[in-house]
């Protein structure tokens, strides 16, 4: 992750929660006292946002020590001290919910990636991610579904091309064909990936005349999953990407139909955060 970028979130989320001006601690804490804490888990969970809770520490005191007793990316039961933290009082119980949001919101993202990659193992298909994310948060929340052992789809808007369907209707579509769309877009910028959205069989055969980096089924149920497969036949491209409406319930149904990937929003807009305390 961009370092800068990072310490970018925590200031703004630092100066959200307006933590220069604490009237409880500033109140009732002197400043120069120090105390050790630790960081509990409430819930089983897939640790992820350790150096981002450091960070926010460190930011109010650089000398606060934080000792991490499990990295990125393990998992840790309900119950377990993830890290030890010690130094200035007053700055530990400023930072203290800026850090735990971030730690609570990231291990969710991480442990609910880890649930869906899970329950697909035997099929190694990718579990990719969307641009499906809390605004300002997209770096971290990425970061996550890294670290829950998914995979990263563009970042923003210049990372591919992804010709969807709004795109089409304004194009109106099929006046034009997905061949002269494709060609319009590699043209326009050269060297990108790019990805084509359809909404049933039809359209797939035609995009893949257009020949196109990779496809996006979107809503398929898994017979046309299956169909589209077959149709691909033993040709490398287009890779198929399966999404729209990817549950728990449904994903080793579509799995098991062996698209290369299959894109779930739900990973970052969906994933309840994880409980985690802070205890002196």
């Amino acid at each position: 992750m961009n370092n800068k970028d990072v310490l970018n979130i925590i200031k703004t989320a630092l100066k959200e929660d307006n933590v220069t001006h604490d009237i409880t601690t500033f109140s009732l804490i002197s400043e120069k006292l120090k105390i050790p804490a630790k960081i509990i888990l409430k819930e089983d969970a897939v640790i992820c946002g350790m150096g981002i809770a450091e960070r926010a520490f460190k930011l109010l005191d650089k000398d606060i020590k934080f000792k991490p007793l499990l990295k990125d990316g393990q998992k840790a039961g309900k119950g377990a001290c993830i890290a030890k933290i010690k130094g200035n009082a007053s700055a530990i119980l400023r930072a203290e919910r800026t850090a735990l949001n971030f730690l609570g919101r990231m291990c969710g993202i991480a442990t609910l990636t880890s649930e869906f990659v899970r329950r697909i193992k035997p099929y190694k298909v990718k579990i990719i991610d969307t641009r499906k994310t809390t605004p300002n948060l997209r770096l971290l929340e990425k970061y996550a579904v890294r670290c829950g052992g998914g995979f990263n789809h563009r970042f923003d808007l210049s990372g591919q091309a992804l010709i969807k369907d709004n795109h089409l209707a304004i194009l109106r579509c099929p006046i034009l064909s997905f061949s002269n769309i494709v060609a319009d877009v590699r043209r326009s910028a050269p060297g990108k990936k790019v990805e084509i959205e359809v909404n049933n069989l039809k359209q797939f055969k035609d995009a893949l005349l257009a020949e196109p980096d990779i496809i996006m089924l979107d809503n398929f149920r898994p017979a046309q999953v299956k169909k589209a497969v077959k149709i691909r036949g033993k040709r490398t491209k287009p890779l198929i990407e399966a999404s729209g409406g990817i549950t728990l319930k449904n994903i080793k149904k579509i799995a098991a139909c062996f698209p290369d990937m299959i894109s779930i929003g739900a990973l970052t807009h969906s994933a309840k955060s994880i409980d985690v305390s802070l205890e002196i």
